[in-house]
């Protein structure tokens, strides 16, 4: 432990005892140095899903009810933490953005809202169901009561970056977008699972809405793949954001994620949350 020691010549300062102390944090030896065997994990039974804006929320009732109607089943056997996406309006305002040539940070602070904005619209929806709204500070720490006192808690995806939004590599799109905050929020809280609910069954080789419906047969789906797999082919386009590639790479709890197709088969949701491979399932490759 720690202790309080006076520095010759350091004008009376007093520094803590550390092993710390005269490291720069930089250092890639140093940093190695400071892995866990085992990381604490704040919610291990939390499962996480992350509900699609564009593929679910913005096709309205006849999409979204289904869902919810399994989620609102799935409550009493699972602990759940929903997350939502930004869907249409996001992509809006980026354009608006873009063309204005906003920041990438702006465009971030631009585009969280929408997401709030369906993260209030599902809390009402499911409100006599427990559903209640939380935020991105002291809520999180109290998930596991939320959910032993029978409520489907209920966040927005976005990250909050806001202006300190990493910079794009390509364009001026932020990054970091809700597929981003749902991964990095079920690794730091040390979630059970991590499932996106989607309008595809999972990964192909190309985005099956941009290829001619007769040609539709010669795309690769992927069952099964590795998140070092992925990167190494680069693919063109992806059904999560890019940057969940890499974060999973170096995730310390969570070593796999799920994407299934809920706007079809909502049917799937529950035995997806039982451990059921039902989409494609992208895992931690060392």
């Amino acid at each position: 432990m720690g202790k309080l020691i006076k520095e010759e010549g350091a004008e009376g300062r007093l520094h803590i005892d550390t092993p710390m102390m005269g490291e720069s944090l930089v250092s890639k030896a140093f940093l190695q140095s400071t892995e866990a065997g085992e990381y604490f994990r704040m919610h291990p039974d939390v499962n996480v899903l992350k509900i699609g804006g564009q593929s679910i929320m913005d096709r309205g009732a006849k999409a979204l009810l289904p869902i919810l109607d399994e989620l609102i089943a799935a409550k009493d056997d699972h602990k759940l933490l929903l997350m939502t996406g930004g869907g249409t309006r996001a992509r809006h305002v980026y354009n608006i953005g873009v063309d204005l040539g906003m920041p990438t940070g702006v465009l971030s602070k631009l585009g969280d809202k929408v997401s709030w904005q369906n993260a209030e619209m599902l809390s009402v929806l499911l409100a006599k169901h427990g559903g209640v709204k939380i935020g991105h500070g002291d809520h999180l720490e109290q998930l596991n009561m939320y959910c032993r006192l029978g409520n489907l808690p209920i966040t927005f995806g976005i990250p909050p970056y806001g202006f300190f939004e990493h910079p794009a590599e390509l364009g001026s799109i932020p990054p970091h977008r809700t597929d981003c905050g749902a991964f990095l929020l079920a690794e730091n809280i040390g979630a059970r699972s991590l499932i996106f609910l989607k309008d595809e069954k999972g990964l192909f080789d190309q985005d099956p809405k941009k290829v001619p419906a007769e040609q539709r047969d010669s795309l690769r789906f992927f069952d099964r793949i590795s998140a070092a797999e992925l990167l190494a082919m680069d693919l063109d386009d992806l059904i999560i954001e890019r940057p969940i590639l890499k974060m999973l790479q170096n995730a310390k709890c969570l070593k796999q994620l799920q994407i299934i197709d809920a706007l079809h088969h909502p049917e799937h949701i529950q035995p997806a949350l039982a451990g059921a491979h039902l989409g494609t399932i992208i895992y931690q490759e060392k």
